[in-house]
């Protein structure tokens, strides 16, 4: 298997031997591509995946008081149901 540090060193090794031209383009063109990919997500309706987790809990939360609410109907029917 080989070891992330040699990895790293040759990794910026490439990186160091690009020439400085190449490199500001290469900037360049993750600042547009960013730039870009943010105006087109801020379009969607996207929620943060904390707003996400906060809405799951609340199902589950919602979902466990509709069970216990079923239940409970369930048990008052019976009982009418006796008499």
């Amino acid at each position: 298997m080989l070891d992330p540090k040699k990895l790293e060193d040759l990794a910026k090794q490439i990186a160091d031997a690009v020439p400085p031209g190449v490199k500001n383009m290469a900037e360049e063109a993750e600042g547009r591509v960013k730039t870009v990919l943010q105006s087109q997500l801020s379009k969607l309706d996207l929620v943060t995946r904390e707003e996400f987790d906060i809405q799951s809990q609340v199902l589950i939360r919602t979902r466990e008081k509709l069970d216990a609410m079923e239940s409970r109907i369930a048990e008052l029917e019976a009982k009418l149901a006796e008499k």
